[in-house]
């Protein structure tokens, strides 16, 4: 029997507004490489859109896909029962150990993965209003695992555990102190992708793991983290993940007083605030053409371009930012989609940064591995591209919970 088909496994959910992603993976012997090895990738996107399915194995090659009619309104429960029917049927012997989930909001109480009980699950409802867009998606499948197979454990991995070690000082806002004790503060997200990228600098880059890091998370969202000797300092999100850079349909940083007037002045309830900052926003508002970099990248349009120039301002902005917070700067590294894709971005960002003393290579920049250093051998701050893997950061806190 093929051994992907037999065996322990842990099975990883990512859940979002528009898309469902399931990774699997399997528990081996080979202590050299871990004891978790991804097996299959398979995620249901476009939904409330063109949902599309696509699956594909650990090395590359596809297992599965499927299209549905725009007017078939696939919903996150159907698009969750295609993809356990699909993996069911792609494993039919095997033995799972538990499910791992990324949520979004642990809110101050979480500040490390934890099993889900009907009492955390309780918790984890409250924080609903912390990220409403986010957080009720991430949270259906856990129900639904719950109804369905009660007694397989579930692992709950937070988005913004990995910045909790950060000090007050940096997650006050200047609002009235009563409100800091209501939870009003800064939490920071993309954490799970942040602590991967906090665990591959060691053998990249000893320097850079015991030193000080800004590490760009650069996708349809998009933010910054200070990394201090592999621990979060500050980051660019605060109280919501439409706080900080310029993302593909969120605003980032907006003065208050912005919002204030359009209250004011264009009669804007909350709702549409929502949809403005969320939906119509950053990249796409900006460009009025596209959400993805991409295609802004290929255009020759004044709006194409000012929307780039806005988006590196901005992150070079958010650098110096950071690197003050640290009291200086050894590396940056770039991940995520436009990270670990777009070369121009790269070059933009780090021609902005010479004053740090970082000087880019530019042909390795432009080629070479998925790990790679982009900065010159004598450039004083090194930057790096390294591609990031919340799922195995996710496979990784559900294994260490359940199999210890």
């Amino acid at each position: 029997m093929d051994p992907r088909l037999e065996g322990e496994f842990i099975a990883v959910v990512n859940a979002g507004s528009s898309s469902i992603k399931l990774s699997m993976f399997s528990l081996h012997e080979d202590r050299q490489r871990g004891p978790l090895r991804l097996e299959l990738r398979a995620q249901v996107e476009g939904l409330g859109t063109a949902p599309h399915f696509e699956a594909k194995h650990a090395d590359g090659t596809t297992a599965g896909a499927r299209d549905w009619p725009v007017d078939v309104g696939l919903s996150h429960d159907g698009a969750l029962d295609h993809l356990v029917e699909f993996v069911t049927h792609e494993f039919p012997g095997i033995r799972m150990l538990g499910i791992g989930h990324r949520v979004v909001h642990g809110g101050t109480d979480f500040a490390e993965p934890v099993v889900v009980t009907p009492d955390v699950l309780a918790r984890l409802e409250t924080l609903v209003p912390l990220a409403p867009l986010h957080q009720p998606h991430n949270l259906g499948p856990i129900r639904r695992a719950f109804a369905a197979l009660p007694q397989l454990p579930q692992v709950a991995c937070f988005d913004t555990a990995f910045h909790r070690g950060q000090s007050d000082v940096a997650d006050a806002f200047a609002l009235p102190y009563a409100l800091f004790e209501a939870g009003v503060r800064r939490y920071g997200f993309h954490g799970l992708s942040y602590e991967y990228i906090a665990s591959r600098l060691p053998a990249l880059s000893p320097r850079l793991a015991d030193g000080r890091v800004v590490v760009l998370h650069l996708g349809n969202g998009a933010s910054a983290c200070a990394l201090h000797r592999g621990r979060s300092i500050a980051s660019s999100m605060g109280f919501t993940a439409v706080d900080g850079l310029p993302m593909g349909t969120r605003s980032g940083a907006v003065d208050p007083g912005v919002l204030l007037f359009l209250m004011d002045e264009r009669r804007m309830d909350a709702r549409e605030l929502e949809t403005l900052l969320y939906k119509q926003s950053g990249l796409l508002g900006l460009s009025g053409i596209s959400s993805d970099m991409r295609q802004l990248l290929a255009s020759d349009t004044q709006r194409a371009r000012f929307a780039i120039d806005v988006f590196v301002h901005r992150i070079a902005r958010e650098i110096g930012a950071l690197a003050a917070e640290m009291g200086g700067l050894d590396g940056v590294v770039f991940t995520a989609g436009i990270g670990e894709h777009a070369t121009e971005i790269r070059r933009r960002v780090m021609s902005r940064c010479l004053w740090l003393g970082l000087s880019a290579h530019e042909s390795v920049n432009r080629d070479g591995p998925a790990e790679r250093r982009i900065s010159t051998v004598d450039s004083r701050c090194e930057a790096w591209v390294i591609p990031t893997d919340e799922e195995l950061m996710m496979a990784r806190h559900t294994f260490r919970l359940l199999a210890g």
